[in-house]
C-alpha cells in the first residue's frame, strides 16, 4: 500500500493508500467514527463504520488522543462534505505513540503560554497557515529576482563593522578580535554588484533594538537587492514590482490558508502601481495635520508609520529624508545636501515600513567624510573604500523584511507569529 501525502490525496481517488500523521480531532456518531488527521501538508477526515460495538478499530479509535501519531490505511473516496472534498474509509489503524496531556487544548490560551509552547503551537491550524504562506512568499521573492537575472550572493553573518549604526549591534568574540552579527548584507552586496551588475542576498539579520512594539523582532529575515548604475527612481519601480508580484502569487496559490486566517483579501487585490509617493517633508506635514507631535528631523516610529500608511489604500513611498537620521552611506540629494536619496515603503492598512533603502554614495571623498562624521573606524571600511577607488558608479538597493511583509499579507496583529521561533527582547526560549 502506497504512502501518500494529504495534499496529493485527490490523485488517489478510489485507491487504497497509507497516511502517516497525527490526530487533529475526532468524534463519534452512532455506528460511525470520524477521525481527522494532519500530516503537515493538509487535513483529512477518515471514517470508520461498524455495527459491532467492540470493533477492534473502534477500540483503537477510543484510545486515540490529540496529537497522537499514527498510520492509517484505507480507501480514498470523494465526498464534497469532507474537508478538501475527499475522505478515507479507514481499514487499519497503527498507533505509533499515544500523546498524553497535550498542553494546547481546544480551549483559549493566553499569548505568554502559547509563546512558551511555540514548538507545539506551530501545529495549530492558523499558525500552520501563516507559515505555509511564508514559504510561498519566500519562493515568490526568489523567483522574482531569479527571473529578472539577479544573482543570489550570500553575505557574511559575522562582520567586522556596522552597517545600520553601532547602537543596535550584537557583539561577539572572533578569536583575538571583536565581531558583530550582521545588521544587513548591504555593504557586501555593493561589492558583489560591482562584480555581477545586479545581485540580491537573502538571510537572517540581527538588531539589538530594545523595542517592544508589535512590529519588531531581534532576529529577522531580509531580502536585499543591489544594482550597479541604478538610481533612487529605479529602486522605487523595482520595489513596486516586487510587492505586487508577491501579493499576486500569494493570492493565487494560498487561498485556502488566507481563508483559514479569515483574511479579507479585497484590500490586497486592489493594489496596483504606481504607488503614491511623498517626500519626508510632506509626510511631516500630514502627520501634524493628524495631531502628531513629531518634529522635522525626527525619525518615524511605529505610531507615525501607522498614521501615514492609514492615509492611503495602497503602499506609499516616502523619499528624501534628513541625512542625520539615515545611514552614513546614503547619497545626498543634489538640490538639498541636508537630505538623502532614501526611500521607505509603508504597507497599507496601518502596517508600516516593509522596504527601506535608496541610492548609495559613490564618491570616495564624500564617503570618507561621512565615516569621520559618524565616528566610525576607518580601518574596518578600507575594503568598502576600494569600491569607490576602482570603477565607482552610482548604485542603489533596498531591503524588504519578510516578517513585516507576511504580517501585512496575513493581517496579523503581532509580528511574532510570522516566523517559526521569534526572537524578542528578553525572550529567547524555546
Amino acid at each position: 500500500m502506497k504512502w501518500v501525502y494529504i495534499e496529493d490525496i485527490s490523485i488517489y481517488k478510489d485507491q487504497e493508500v497509507e497516511i502517516r500523521g497525527w490526530v487533529f480531532n475526532k468524534r463519534s456518531s452512532g455506528k460511525v467514527r470520524f477521525l481527522v488527521v494532519r500530516d503537515g501538508t493538509g487535513i483529512l477526515q477518515g471514517t470508520i463504520f461498524s455495527t459491532e460495538k467492540d470493533s477492534p478499530l473502534f477500540e483503537k479509535f477510543d484510545v486515540l488522543t490529540q496529537e497522537s501519531s499514527l498510520i492509517l490505511r484505507g480507501c480514498v473516496r470523494e465526498d464534497k462534505r469532507a474537508p478538501g472534498g475527499f475522505e478515507l474509509t479507514i481499514k487499519e489503524i497503527e498507533i505509533l505513540q499515544l500523546a498524553k496531556d497535550y498542553p494546547i487544548t481546544p480551549k483559549s490560551h493566553g499569548i505568554p503560554f502559547l509563546m512558551e509552547h511555540r514548538h507545539l503551537w506551530l501545529r495549530s491550524q492558523k499558525q500552520h497557515a501563516i507559515l505555509q504562506i511564508r514559504v510561498e512568499l519566500i519562493k515568490a521573492i526568489r523567483d522574482f529576482f531569479d527571473g529578472r537575472g539577479f544573482r543570489l550572493m550570500d553575505t557574511p553573518i559575522l562582520t567586522p563593522s556596522a552597517c545600520e549604526g553601532t547602537t543596535t549591534l550584537f557583539e561577539t568574540e572572533y578569536f583575538d578580535q571583536k565581531a558583530y552579527l550582521s545588521q544587513s548584507g548591504q555593504l557586501y552586496n555593493e561589492a558583489t554588484a560591482m562584480a555581477f551588475g545586479k545581485v540580491y542576498c537573502f538571510g537572517p539579520t540581527f538588531r539589538a533594538e530594545k523595542s517592544k512594539t508589535r512590529k519588531h523582532l531581534i532576529e529577522f529575515w531580509m531580502v536585499e537587492p543591489e544594482v550597479a548604475f541604478a538610481t533612487l527612481e529605479d529602486m522605487i519601480k523595482l520595489g513596486e514590482d516586487l510587492i505586487i508580484s508577491i501579493i499576486e502569487r500569494v493570492l493565487d496559490r494560498k487561498k485556502i490558508e488566507l481563508d483559514i486566517l479569515e483574511r479579507d483579501t479585497k484590500p490586497l487585490e486592489s493594489i496596483k502601481k504606481p504607488f503614491p509617493c511623498i517626500t519626508y517633508d510632506e509626510a511631516i506635514k500630514r502627520l501634524k495635520e493628524k495631531g502628531s507631535k513629531m518634529e522635522w528631523g525626527d525619525d518615524f516610529g511605529a505610531p507615525e508609520e501607522t498614521l501615514i500608511s492609514e492615509l492611503f489604500e495602497r503602499p506609499v513611498c516616502i523619499t528624501h529624508f534628513p541625512a542625520k537620521i539615515k545611514a552614513f552611506y546614503m547619497q545626498p540629494a543634489p538640490e538639498r545636501p541636508d537630505l538623502v536619496l532614501g526611500i521607505d515603503v509603508l504597507a497599507s492598512e496601518g502596517y508600516g515600513e516593509i522596504i527601506g533603502g535608496g541610492q548609495r554614495i559613490h564618491d570616495l571623498s564624500l564617503l570618507e567624510e561621512k565615516i569621520k562624521e559618524y565616528n566610525l573606524p576607518r580601518e574596518a571600511y578600507e575594503w568598502y573604500f576600494d569600491l569607490r577607488k576602482f570603477g565607482s558608479v552610482p548604485h542603489s538597493g533596498f531591503g524588504l523584511g519578510i516578517e513585516r511583509m507576511l504580517a501585512w499579507i496575513c493581517k496579523i496583529k503581532h509580528i511574532r507569529e510570522t516566523i517559526p521561533f521569534p526572537r524578542l527582547i528578553y525572550k529567547i526560549y524555546p
